[in-house]
């Protein structure tokens, strides 16, 4: 008897921990006779009939599926067809999607015989166990809602004996099936917060995993040399020893490779795990935090208690250290926060300069405290999954609608981290952050640019285009020679591209300059030192000069406008740790 469990992922480079730690915890403690555990993982954006065709051959007796917001509609047309080709398949589905409304989900989709209800590991163990021993009898298993051959429904008694979370076995020690994706990894379950959005705050006994168990685990990624590892916890430091201990570790163990991300909430930093952070490799951790307001009262209301103030500091801090890269999140949709509101949040957090600034729109989940409270806050949201946020009270659809083209030029222009350079001198141009954003995604729907798919290089004409537009502040320099050597500058700074920007100078009259610069650097080697072996036509190919009228650091760093003619050296070999941008040199006094 075979019982295949599917992964159906968002996107390839994604995996599915929860069907890995099913398939571990049930052959760890129990030794099946007649029953095989088989994985398949695959992704949303494969046809239905591909993965049909896949699961009809793999001919399993038993199928389970891992639902979420992103693969439930998916899912509930899939079983549909798996039924008429594969009748006497048994389907079972677990995951947060179906857990709270577990009946509802059965009467649902007629095709499913059972659902695990909550935290999966012991109650698939139990239904492995019947169906291994041949019992058709699953009313003793803790945690499920199934359907007898008549279609009566049952519901069993709710599972309260929450998982020793050290007892879970290990996920990873085959990487093959990770290859090229995503390593998830988890070092405690639940979230000691109440955050009315999320599920985390249903389940609120956090379990830790034995840390000097972690601790061998994490070696193993080290030794492997796995590029990143995502750590799923929702809150990793909520318990000050339990981080401080792995971080400790991650900081004498580095390997000079391995990125390790974590969910923080930053007003719970101390000056001790400061001290540990500021001494990391950097590139060797990557922070993720949860802002999601600055409205106090917003704040209080989502039983959000983090104090921003709190946050400030210590974002600030280790931006000092200039070693971590900082994700902060926002959330548009939430009760009390209207659209001025939501501004004001997103210029406090973008003042703080994370390296990524994450707009994300409410959803309301089944099980969450928002859903409850949803018709209390006037929250009208999709009815299909992810739930979105529609309207509120605070908030009408047209602005919902303004803010989803923000977002978007958010994430393309400041998340993409290809624009840094202009961006800062453009946003300086604005009463706020916010309010370039704003001009920008209007300029964008002006023109009907958000329906069409842009290069990489239309970007940035796109963004001259824009910032010739708005009213300019008076400067030593004509904008279009400023705009266009910023945008040259950051388009450079990231990639060593083949294409030149359709605006950026002719660089011909330098030809003879430029190459007379390369023969003298193979000789000498002052700035290419990394570039040993290769010879001056080569360092020519591999690097790039551009000659601007002004120092671009001096006008964005310390906003001064200093005219010239200045050489600048690009170079890839080595990259920046936090954002990946070519190493730079102004390489003026070295021209002849």
């Amino acid at each position: 008897m075979k019982f295949l469990l599917c992964g159906i992922n968002a996107k390839y480079i994604h995996s599915n921990p929860a069907i890995y730690s099913l398939k571990a915890y049930a052959e760890k403690y129990t030794t099946f006779q007649n029953l095989s555990i088989e994985l398949a993982e695959y992704t949303i954006n494969q046809e239905l009939d591909f993965i049909l065709e896949d699961i009809y051959k793999r001919k399993p007796d038993l199928l389970g599926i891992s639902c979420y917001i992103w693969n439930i509609h998916y899912v509930e047309l899939l079983v549909k067809d798996i039924h008429k080709v594969l009748p006497n398949t048994k389907i079972w589905l677990g995951g947060p999607e179906v857990s709270f409304d577990g009946e509802d989900s059965l009467k649902r989709m007629p095709a499913v015989t059972g659902i695990m209800l909550g935290e999966g590991e012991k109650t698939f163990l139990e239904v492995s166990k019947c169906y291994d021993e041949g019992k058709d009898d699953l009313s003793h298993v803790t945690g499920i809602v199934y359907r007898l051959d008549n279609d009566q429904i049952i519901q069993t008694k709710v599972r309260t004996d929450l998982l020793d979370l050290t007892e879970v076995p290990f996920l990873y020690d085959d990487l093959a099936p990770f290859e090229n994706r995503i390593i998830y990894y988890e070092t405690s379950r639940g979230c000691p917060f109440s955050c009315s959005y999320c599920l985390s705050s249903v389940d609120k006994r956090v379990r830790f995993r034995d840390v000097e168990i972690v601790k061998k685990e994490i070696q193993f990624f080290l030794d492997k040399k796995v590029a990143q590892v995502k750590l799923v916890d929702r809150t990793f430091n909520c318990k000050k020893s339990h981080c401080m201990e792995i971080w400790n570790y991650l900081l004498e163990h580095d390997n000079g490779i391995t990125n390790f991300h974590f969910e923080i909430s930053a007003d719970l930093i101390s000056e001790d795990e400061l001290n540990i952070l500021k001494n990391m490799r950097p590139g060797l951790i990557q922070l993720e935090i949860g802002v999601q307001t600055t409205n106090p009262v917003t704040a209080k209301e989502i039983r959000r208690n983090a104090s921003f103030e709190n946050i400030t500091k210590v974002v600030k801090k280790v931006n000092t250290f200039k070693n971590i890269h900082q994700h902060l999140d926002l959330i548009i949709g939430l009760p009390y926060e209207d659209y001025h509101s939501f501004a004001n949040s997103f210029n406090e957090v973008y003042a703080l300069e994370p390296e990524q600034l994450q707009v994300g729109f409410l959803k309301v989940l089944k099980g969450s405290y928002m859903h409850e409270m949803a018709n209390t806050y006037g929250i009208i949201y999709r009815d299909r999954p992810p739930y979105e946020v529609l309207y509120t009270k605070w908030l009408s659809y047209n602005e919902v609608l303004r803010l989803k083209g923000i977002e978007e030029v958010v994430e393309v222009y400041y998340n993409s981290g290809q624009f840094k350079h202009t961006l800062q001198y453009l946003v300086a141009q604005f009463k706020t952050p916010f309010h370039m954003y704003e001009a920008l995604a209007d300029y964008y729907e002006e023109k009907d640019l958000f329906s069409m798919s842009h290069s990489r290089m239309k970007r940035y004409e796109l963004l001259l285009e824009f910032a010739l537009k708005i009213n300019k502040k008076e400067e030593k320099l004509d904008h279009k020679v400023i705009y266009t050597s910023l945008l040259t500058y950051d388009y450079y700074l990231r990639e060593n591209a083949k294409s030149r920007l359709s605006f950026s100078q002719d660089l011909g009259q330098y030809k003879e300059k430029i190459k007379e610069f390369y023969i003298k650097e193979d000789k000498e080697r002052k700035y290419l030192v990394s570039y040993d072996g290769f010879t001056s036509r080569q360092l020519m190919n591999m690097t790039h000069i551009e000659i601007l009228p002004f120092n671009v650091e001096k006008l964005c760093n310390e906003k001064i406008m200093e005219l010239g003619q200045y050489w600048t050296l690009f170079t890839y070999k080595e990259r920046e740790a936090l954002n990946h941008d070519g190493i730079v040199y102004d390489i003026t006094s070295s021209i002849q």
